[in-house]
């Protein structure tokens, strides 16, 4: 499995926005890790997300070819 770096940037495979990873942590109905990441832009829905550490690392297939939903940039 891939390993996520808390503190670490990554971007969106859709719309290219930046999110930092604050903890992996778990989901207290069935003990499966999430991500919690931050929006690094302005994001009036919210600043904070959740999401299944399973999706956070998935490839997803988008405008004709496979990607990472996430994929970790060095800035």
């Amino acid at each position: 499995m891939e390993e996520i770096i808390v503190g670490g940037i990554y971007r969106h495979f859709k719309n290219k926005n930046l999110y930092k990873v604050k903890a992996i942590a778990k989901n207290s109905s069935d003990l499966s890790d999430v991500v919690v990441y931050e929006a690094q832009y302005e994001n009036p829905v919210s600043k904070l997300w959740v999401r299944p550490l399973s999706e956070f690392i998935e490839e997803v297939y988008w405008e004709g070819k496979t990607v990472k939903r996430f994929e970790k940039v060095d800035l």
